[in-house]
């Protein structure tokens, strides 16, 4: 018998350009937020000390690096990261499965409980552009053939559209997590990503997380903006 879904949780995508404006950020939010997605652009800024200084305010990080190299490389950058307040922690599947193993061989070897989080199909990716580098699959085709990759490469989870959440569910279970970035709240706009979803809509066909951005940070009111988000995806439907 497979186990109850944990409930959703929100991960708000810090994608600003200093950490001065992350902690001004951070504390018009209010201490409802537990997670916060530290991309390339603040940590090739500011490297490891980016996720020290989040963690340090109270903040499980979120650090989404989409690593993707040689399997040893892979396996020294994740060794690096010893110590290091990393909560989760992206690879992208499509680095294959020896990559796959030796990030999660790394991570055991260091004895780090952060997850480890296998990247599908980015959102921005539609059948169109997936066609441009030669992979002639349907979007939700190519997510369920990296996401059992992954899995059975030994991956904690995976981050792909809402729309495919189905799917992973029936295909995977409830056991491993996963993260869905392509969330807008109703009337926000879409912007680059091309596979989107409510809060609400996501956390009902089973994310583990939702990731949401500029629909919380650029609002007028950024605290009232998450609380509508942590409301929605509290609702059970």
């Amino acid at each position: 018998m497979q186990s109850k879904q944990k409930p959703c949780e929100l991960i708000l995508a810090l994608d600003v350009p200093s950490l001065e404006e992350a902690k001004v950020l951070l504390n018009k939010i209010g201490p409802d937020l537990k997670w916060v997605k530290v991309g390339l652009q603040l940590f090739t800024k500011y490297g490891p000390s980016i996720v020290t200084a989040i963690a340090d305010m109270g903040y499980q990080v979120f650090l989404d690096l989409k690593l993707h190299d040689i399997p040893n490389t892979v396996a020294s950058a994740i060794k690096s990261l010893k110590g290091l307040p990393v909560g989760l922690l992206t690879l992208h599947t499509s680095g294959g499965p020896e990559m796959m193993k030796w990030a999660k061989e790394a991570r055991d070897e260091i004895s780090h409980p952060m997850k480890l989080i296998g990247v599908t199909v980015l959102t921005s990716m539609d059948k169109l552009q997936l066609e441009s580098i030669g992979i002639n699959n349907e979007p939700q085709n190519q997510v369920s053939l990296l996401a059992k990759l992954a899995i059975n490469s030994g991956i904690d989870g995976l981050v792909s559209s809402p729309l495919e959440l189905p799917l992973l569910r029936d295909e995977l279970g409830t056991e491993p997590l996963l993260i869905t970035p392509g969330i807008r709240p109703k009337d926000a706009e879409a912007n680059e990503q091309k596979r989107i979803m409510t809060p609400k809509e996501a956390s009902s066909l089973g994310a583990s997380y939702i990731v949401v951005g500029r629909p919380i940070y650029k609002a007028d009111d950024p605290q009232k903006a998450l609380s509508k988000v942590l409301e929605d995806i509290s609702i059970t439907v």
